[in-house]
C-alpha cells in the first residue's frame, strides 16, 4: 500500500519563494571597504531574477555549469539562487586552490561563464588561456574592472541591468543537480561532488533543526566560512528557507574586523574554522565587543581544541563543534550538550562539547575496523573509520571511475578514524593518513594537538609523524608560541605539560618552533608540507 501524500518537488526554488514573500523585509549585509552594503530579500529577490534573466540571454541552459570565484558576498549570495533555481549549476571555485588544480576542475566540469570577484581577476587572468569551454567572464565590482586576458567580460552590474525583475522559473526535477564543489585535493586532483536541489533542501533543514545549529527567522548569520568551499556549511540555503537575517564578511576576514562586524550587526550565530576563533580569542584578550546577542559558533573544518571551546567560554562564547566533509553538504554531527549532561562537572561537559558529537536526523554512521571492516564497540576506546550515509551524503564522484573504493556497501568511508561512547557520540582522533603508527600501536595526532594547544604559551601546534629506525614511526610536535614567548620557551617545557596527560609512548620524541602551521586551501593544518620538511630531522636518541 502506498502512501497518500502529494509529490512536492524539494527544491531551491521553494527556499527562494519562501525568503522574498514571508521574509521581504529582512536584511542581507555585506561588510565593504567603507560602508557595509545592505539590502532587502525583496531586493535581494528582484535581482536573483533578472540575474537568470541575464543568463537566459547569454546562452546558459539546463545543466550548464556556470562557475563562480568569489568571497561571501550579496552578489555571490544571488548567484547561489539564481543558477540553480533557472535549472543550471551553481560550480563554486575554490579561490585558493593551486593554479593547475583549479584548471583541472574547470575542464572537467566545462564550466561556460564564470563570475569572478574584481580583485581576484588578476588570479584568473594567468590561467584563462586553459579554460577553451569558458565563453563569457563576469566582474563583480562595484566598478568596471581592466580584466586583460579575461575575454570576453563584462561587469555584473551592466550583464542584469536591463533585465526584467521577475523570472518565469521552471518546473525542476528534485533529483537534478543545483551545485557542484570540489573537494580541497590535499592527495592527487580533487574530486568533483555533486548536489541535488533535493540533497540541499533536506540538508538546509538539518541546519535548522534544534539538535544541529537551529537557525531560524530569529538570527542574524554569519558564514565566515566561504561560500566558495562546501556551500558555506549550508547556512546561507537554510538562512532564505527560514529568513534570517545575513551577515556576509566579504574579503575582511581579520579577527578585527570579524569581532566589529559581529558587534555592529549583533550576530546572533557565526561559522568557522578553529583558525578564525583563535584569531579572535586572542584579540579577546586586549580589545572589548559587545557580544551580547551572540548565542553560539559553529566550529568545523578541523578539530577544535578544547583549550579553544574553554578560553571563549570564559569570555562568554559558546562554540559548538561540528563535524562534516564536502561529500556530507558538509554537515554530519554537532556536539551539544544531552540533557542528563548538564547535571555534569564543567570538565566533563568540556571534554563533551570537544567531541564531534552525535549525528543529525538524516545522517546514519557505522565506526569499522579498518582491517576486519567489522563495526567496532562502543567503547570510547576501539579506533574505526567512521562510514556514515544519508540523503545529503554523496555516493560517487563526478566523472570519476574509482569512486566506488570510496563508496562501500552504500556507505561514504570518510578517511576519518574515530572512538564511539556507549551513548553513540562520535569523537574523531585522527585521519587514517595521519595516524602516527609507532611499534604496531597507533597515537592519535590530533589528541596530542589538543592538549599542546592547551598550554598558555602555545598558539597552534601541528603534530606529524617522522620516520624512525626502530619505531618505524614516531611523531614530532611543531608547536607555534604566541608573540610574547618566542625564544622564551624550550622543547622541554611543552614535553613537561603533556607529560601527565599522555602514555609514556605517546610523548612526542621532539619539538620544534615554526613560525606558522601551513594551511589547506580551506584553512587545515597541511601535514603533508610538515612531514616533507622535517622528513630528516633528527630525532635525540
Amino acid at each position: 500500500m502506498q502512501g497518500l501524500m502529494m509529490d512536492f518537488p524539494l527544491t531551491l526554488q521553494h527556499a527562494f519563494n519562501r525568503a522574498i514573500r514571508l521574509y521581504p523585509r529582512k536584511e542581507i549585509v555585506t561588510q565593504t571597504e567603507a560602508e557595509p552594503h545592505r539590502y532587502t530579500y525583496a531586493e535581494w529577490g528582484k535581482r536573483v531574477a533578472q540575474l537568470a534573466n541575464a543568463l537566459a540571454r547569454a546562452g546558459v541552459r539546463d545543466g550548464d555549469r556556470v562557475a563562480t570565484f568569489g568571497w561571501n558576498t550579496y552578489r555571490h549570495f544571488e548567484l547561489y539562487y539564481a543558477i540553480p533555481c533557472m535549472g543550471a549549476v551553481l560550480h563554486t571555485l575554490n579561490i585558493r586552490l593551486f593554479a593547475e588544480q583549479l584548471a583541472y576542475i574547470v575542464n572537467e566540469a566545462e564550466d561556460k561563464i564564470i563570475f569572478v570577484d574584481g580583485d581576484l581577476v588578476p588570479v584568473l587572468e594567468k590561467l584563462a588561456p586553459q579554460f577553451p569551454s569558458v565563453e563569457l567572464y563576469v566582474i563583480m565590482g562595484d566598478s568596471p574592472y581592466a580584466t586583460g586576458a579575461l575575454q570576453p567580460s563584462v561587469d555584473y552590474e551592466t550583464f542584469i541591468a536591463a533585465q526584467p525583475e521577475t523570472y518565469a522559473w521552471p518546473e525542476l526535477d528534485e533529483n537534478a543537480a543545483a551545485a557542484m564543489c570540489y573537494t580541497s585535493g590535499t592527495t592527487g586532483n580533487p574530486k568533483g561532488v555533486v548536489y541535488s536541489h533535493r540533497s540541499i533542501f533536506l540538508h538546509s533543514m538539518g541546519v535548522g533543526l534544534a539538535n544541529g545549529p537551529a537557525l531560524s527567522e530569529q538570527d542574524s548569520v554569519l558564514p565566515i566560512v566561504p561560500m566558495f568551499h562546501a556551500n558555506a556549511w549550508g547556512f546561507v540555503h537554510a538562512a532564505a528557507m527560514v529568513g534570517s537575517k545575513v551577515v556576509f564578511p566579504g574579503r575582511f576576514m581579520d579577527p578585527m574586523r570579524i569581532g566589529k562586524l559581529m558587534e555592529s550587526e549583533r550576530v546572533t550565530l557565526a561559522a568557522g574554522v578553529p583558525t578564525i576563533w583563535i584569531g579572535l580569542l586572542s584579540l579577546l584578550g586586549k580589545e572589548h565587543f559587545d557580544f551580547s546577542a551572540l548565542r553560539s559558533i559553529v566550529c568545523g573544518g578541523s578539530a577544535a581544541p578544547q583549550a579553544l571551546i574553554e578560553g571563549l567560554q570564559k569570555q562568554g562564547i559558546t562554540l559548538l563543534h561540528a563535524w562534516g566533509m564536502t561529500e556530507t553538504s558538509p554537515l554530519a554531527s554537532i556536539a551539544r550538550l544531552r540533557s542528563y549532561q548538564l547535571e555534569q562537572s564543567e570538565e566533563e561537559q568540556f571534554s563533551a562539547r570537544a567531541r564531534q558529537g552525535t549525528v543529525i536526523p538524516g545522517v546514519e554512521f557505522r565506526v569499522v575496523n579498518m582491517e576486519t571492516g567489522q563495526e567496532v564497540p562502543w567503547d570510547n576506546e576501539t579506533y574505526g573509520e567512521l562510514q556514515v550515509r544519508g540523503p545529503w551524503v554523496a555516493r560517487a564522484y563526478y566523472k570519476d571511475s574509482e569512486s566506488a573504493a570510496k563508496f562501500a556497501d552504500g556507505w561514504l568511508r570518510t578517511g576519518d578514524v574515530a572512538v564511539v561512547d556507549q551513548d553513540g557520540s562520535l569523537h574523531l582522533v585522527d585521519r587514517t593518513k595521519d595516524l602516527v603508527k609507532s611499534g604496531g600501536e597507533w597515537i592519535s595526532s590530533v589528541e596530542l594537538e589538543n592538549l599542546l594547544m592547551g598550554h598558555p604559551k602555545v598558539l597552534e601546534a601541528c603534530v606529524v609523524g617522522i620516520p624512525h629506525p626502530k619505531w618505524s614511526e614516531r611523531p614530532l610536535a611543531c608547536v607555534v608560541l604566541k608573540p610574547e614567548y618566542v625564544d622564551q620557551t624550550t622543547g622541554e617545557e611543552i614535553l613537561e605539560y603533556l607529560r601527565p596527560h599522555v602514555a609514556k609512548w605517546w610523548l612526542p620524541d621532539d619539538v620544534v618552533f615554526i613560525d606558522a602551521v601551513p594551511k589547506t586551501s580551506v584553512g587545515k593544518f597541511d601535514k603533508k608540507v610538515l612531514r616533507n620538511q622535517f622528513s630528516m630531522h633528527e630525532l635525540p636518541s
